[in-house]
């Protein structure tokens, strides 16, 4: 069975060592960075499809006034901003740094044309990814309009269940998650505490157990 495009994403090896019959022609270059290196500065131009091969990195927002927000951690195999590829202001919207050693593919924009128009499975996994990005920030916008911190952390708490079950691990520390919630980290260790207290939830080191899912949906003004 002839492999299709959308095995770019998921067999990132067999484009990296030619295993691939349908990416044996595409132009693209390896780089390694290494662990809290940063990749991309938030304003760099972005006109080549970048995709994370090997290892994780973290994105972050300078703020208006200054502030670090943190926006998620991103997982290899996963493209890194590819819908500001084709925008007319194609920057990247965040920092990129490496929380591990790390790999990073680049097809160059003129190839990625030629894919799309050579293999249409490539071209739905693109938009599909794109648009799977834009509920993201949407939950992430949701996040943002909640006015109390604990309502914050509850909201991110339950996402996290949905998506990893109960209980999950946390991939933060508290300064990630503080920067993540843009708030100080005292704060933070205070909300979560005063959460353990009235048990709603459960922490043992990174590990989150949710146990009154009913109250935590309380917080969510």
């Amino acid at each position: 069975m002839k492999k299709t495009a959308n095995m770019i994403w998921n067999n990132i090896d067999d484009l990296v060592n030619g295993k691939d019959d349908v990416f044996s022609d595409v132009t693209f270059s390896c780089t390694q960075y290494s662990k809290n290196e940063l990749v991309f500065r938030q304003n760099d131009i972005c006109d080549s499809l970048y995709l994370l091969s090997k290892g994780s990195v973290k994105t972050e927002m300078i703020t208006e006034n200054g502030n670090l927000l943190g926006i998620e951690i991103i997982h290899a195999p996963r493209p890194l901003a590819p819908a500001f590829l084709f925008s007319e202001d194609n920057r990247f919207p965040v920092d990129v740094t490496s929380i591990t050693d790390i790999e990073i593919i680049k097809i160059p924009k003129k190839e990625v044309v030629r894919l799309m128009s050579l293999q249409p499975d490539f071209m739905h996994q693109f938009i599909s990814h794109n648009s799977n990005r834009t509920q993201f920030l949407t939950h992430r916008l949701q996040l943002l309009t909640i006015k109390t911190i604990k309502g914050k952390i509850a909201y991110f708490l339950l996402e996290q269940m949905q998506e990893y079950g109960n209980p999950f691990m946390l991939e933060r520390n508290q300064t990630e998650l503080a920067d993540f919630f843009n708030i100080p980290r005292p704060s933070l260790a205070r909300s979560l505490s005063e959460l353990v207290q009235e048990n709603a939830i459960r922490i043992e080191r990174k590990k989150i157990t949710i146990l009154d899912e009913n109250k935590l949906k309380e917080l969510l003004v």
